[in-house]
């Protein structure tokens, strides 16, 4: 049996490869999680670290899709406590000889480490973080395995793929503040009704920034018909012989992802002006979020990710004005409106009834996008 200063002593150690490898894997996320007070910041880098491991899985190009699936159900269990995470490490680290980074690799080696973490939280966490893992590694692979150059089929398609992808990790966020928070736990509902949104507009972001990167690797994420009712197959599109069509469309999306991620700001701005800290670790997000739509839209031939990413010095401003007005929600919803000027703005869909298997989804009217049309989905 362990004694209890040598478990202390294996924690700390465990926690402290928590803020070596993160910097590593992600620098959005090594610039948001440390904005938010420690006890929050070990489970929320705990989750995306998890998070991280499925990623990796699933975009290792070596491993067939049964292979992938079987080591998706094992990790599954590993943050569930019903299998051994080092043999799961040993079993997966040495097959990720492919296109997985080497930061990625040693992650998925120490996975022991992670999960030793998080057998340190409550349970409210632990079990949060084990159905955000189980959501995801079940959803997930079943979009990547019959992933194409053709894209989804419809935007409906999309929504469910950025909810296993990212809608879960939204909601996953709430239970984590609302633990950490009594406050905050008094708008549970109200935040619920927004953290799907909120998750969806950064991956909207990211699908539309990283296009030419996925269809390098054979897919995507854009949904087929709004391309096809403009007369463009998107499995066609190549770079330097892109019709004015596709941009055209494409700005329907930007339009749509601007949407969310308004009510991404909603969604922060709920969050009690004290908890500094926490809001800053959203508004972050949101504010690359919006500058990189801002990017792709001045910029409709952009033919890599890097052509529209934003700059270094933006980023910084981002950082300033969150410090400096964390507090102050007028100042950022006036912030937030400048960022979106000249942005398209489109109007989400209102019934989403059975869209999504999580009976916790209540997906808000959009009554703030104005004189925008709605998209039709079928």
């Amino acid at each position: 049996m362990i004694a209890p200063a040598s478990a202390n002593a294996s924690r700390r150690d465990a926690e402290a490869y928590q803020e070596r490898i993160l910097p590593a894997v992600s620098r959005t996320f090594a610039l948001t999680i440390p904005q938010l007070n420690p006890r929050l910041r070990t489970v929320i880098a705990n989750a995306y670290l998890l998070c991280r491991i499925a990623d990796t899985i699933e975009d290792e190009q070596s491993l067939g899709g049964d292979v992938k699936q079987q080591f998706h159900d094992r990790f599954t269990r590993v943050v569930g406590s019903t299998e051994d995470p080092a043999s799961f490490a040993r079993d997966l680290a040495p097959l990720l000889r492919g296109n997985t980074l080497a930061a990625e690799r040693d992650l998925v080696a120490h996975t022991p480490d992670v999960i030793e973490v998080t057998d340190g939280f409550n349970l409210a966490q632990r079990e949060s973080l084990a159905r955000c893992i189980r959501i995801m590694c079940t959803g997930m692979p079943s979009f990547e395995r019959r992933a194409s150059t053709a894209g989804l089929a419809d935007m409906r398609e999309m929504d469910r793929y950025c909810y296993y992808v990212a809608g879960i990790v939204g909601q996953t966020l709430t239970d984590l503040f609302c633990e950490y928070s009594p406050r905050i736990a008094e708008k549970r509902e109200a935040m619920a009704a927004l953290d799907v949104s909120f998750g969806q507009g950064l991956q909207m972001t990211n699908i539309l920034k990283d296009f030419w990167e996925d269809r390098e690797r054979g897919v995507c994420w854009l949904p087929h018909d709004l391309f096809a009712r403009a007369g463009v197959e998107l499995q066609n599109i190549r770079r330097g012989n892109v019709p004015d069509a596709f941009g055209k469309a494409y700005a329907q999306l930007i339009g749509i992802a601007h949407s969310h991620l308004r009510n991404a700001l909603d969604y922060t701005l709920l969050i009690p002006e004290k908890e500094a800290g926490i809001r800053r670790f959203c508004l972050i997000a949101v504010g690359l979020a919006m500058r990189t739509l801002a990017s792709i839209l001045a910029k409709p031939d952009f033919t890599a990710g890097a052509q529209v990413k934003v700059s270094r010095q933006v980023v910084k401003k981002i950082v300033i004005v969150t410090r400096l007005f964390s507090g102050y929600s007028r100042v950022l919803q006036s912030w937030f409106t400048r960022m979106a000027d000249g942005l398209p703005l489109q109007a989400l869909a209102t019934d989403w009834g059975g869209l999504l298997p999580d009976p916790r989804l209540a997906w808000p009217r959009s009554d703030r996008c104005g004189p925008a049309q709605a998209l039709t989905f079928k």
